[in-house]
């Protein structure tokens, strides 16, 4: 039982704290030996762009999406379409007033047929060089468009996401926060393995149909790699959004996307050979797989600790489990010192994702799939 604690810890501190440190030492070497200015295309140089908004019922923010679009700064040509996924408010009749700028176009969907299917009819629309993703919920920095398009000076860059900062999120904000970070530095090093599903650009020429169920923002960045480009962030291209508020809501959401993010991963689980895909199935296995073997450790962990309390050591870190624990769970249930400190945010939010990388391996394994989209309400 002591082997099966430590290999146990030994995960979870990888897949937490291990990998982000070894990022950093990767990535200070590279910096010293194979330094390159990192290459940014001129206003001049600015190609045209169509920005994708998928839309489902957002008759609650559409309309300052819209407004906050046409006011970024953008010096090349850009093209709005707006895909309504057969929203039954009045989503259509609010993008309808804004179709008098001659840069909004609607395509609307009589039908209900998932974010895949909507995305699809929108590429068939699409004429300019670079394609930019962009959920409702997400308003985006006065430069961000600018900014989210230089990479692309880059003849190699193929992806570029942008970076969503979450308002008012306790936990879900410092997750995002670190989630941020781990992109800056698998940027530096080779490929992100994942763009910010809200906000992302890619080469017109990469995009490939979407299928439902499959994360889009994931599959991009390894259709990306696949074909021999990289994959990148851009720690200027930001947007805000504020957090869901409901903890139930952003519950189903972390077991939706985790349901998505594997059901890609695994129709694309060649991308994990090292072999093939060096630096980037190390990142995959490193950021990706063993993020979602945690829970496994977690419980391995409590499992094996109860048998092995022969010294004060295993006795504390036992009691330390057990509290981190009972806080997630007091802060659940409405307790407002733990809803309210760091500590009790952290642990509600880590037990919170844990628990939902569980239930989603449990509902992946008996062949669920996610296949409709349904938004968080952020607002």
């Amino acid at each position: 039982m002591t082997i099966l604690f430590w290999i146990s810890f030994a995960g979870i501190f990888y897949a937490y704290f291990g990998y982000p440190l070894l990022l950093l030492f990767l990535g200070k070497i590279k910096k010293v030996l194979f330094f390159k200015p990192q290459l940014m295309l001129e206003e001049a140089q600015a190609p045209s762009v169509t920005l994708i908004i998928p839309a489902y019922n957002e008759e609650s923010i559409i309309g300052e999406k819209l407004e906050n679009t046409l006011s970024l700064y953008y010096p090349g040509e850009l093209h709005i379409l707006v895909v309504s996924d057969g929203s039954s408010d009045t989503t259509v009749s609010i993008v309808n007033k804004y179709l008098s700028d001659s840069r909004v176009e609607l395509f609307e969907l009589t039908e209900r047929k998932g974010k895949a299917q909507a995305l699809n009819k929108a590429l068939q629309q699409v004429k300019t060089e670079i394609i930019i993703f962009s959920d409702a919920s997400i308003i985006l920095e006065q430069q961000a468009l600018w900014h989210i398009v230089q990479p692309f000076a880059n003849s190699k860059i193929g992806c570029v996401s942008g970076e969503d900062h979450i308002e008012g999120g306790g936990g879900e904000g410092l997750y995002g926060k670190y989630e941020l970070f781990l992109r800056d530095k698998e940027s530096q090093l080779d490929s992100i393995v994942g763009a910010s599903g809200s906000f992302y650009a890619q080469r017109t020429a990469l995009v490939t149909p979407f299928q439902e169920g499959l994360a889009p923002d994931f599959v991009s960045v390894m259709n990306t790699v696949e074909r021999g480009y990289r994959a990148i962030s851009h720690p200027d291209a930001i947007g805000s959004m504020v957090a869901v508020k409901s903890h139930k809501d952003e519950f189903n959401r972390k077991v939706r996307t985790f349901i998505r993010g594997m059901t890609a991963m695994f129709k694309m689980k060649h991308m994990l050979n090292p072999v093939s895909f060096p630096m980037f199935s190390f990142f995959l296995w490193s950021h990706k797989m063993m993020r979602w073997f945690v829970p496994f450790f977690l419980i391995s962990l409590m499992v094996s600790n109860f048998f092995i309390l022969d010294n004060n050591f295993y006795r504390v870190i036992l009691i330390a489990q057990l509290l981190f624990y009972g806080m997630a769970l007091l802060g659940f249930l409405g307790v407002k010192i733990f809803m309210d400190s760091i500590l009790g945010k952290i642990a509600i939010y880590f037990t919170s994702v844990n628990v939902a990388i569980l239930l989603a391996w449990v509902r992946y394994l008996m062949g669920v799939r996610q296949e409709i989209w349904s938004p968080s309400k952020r607002h």
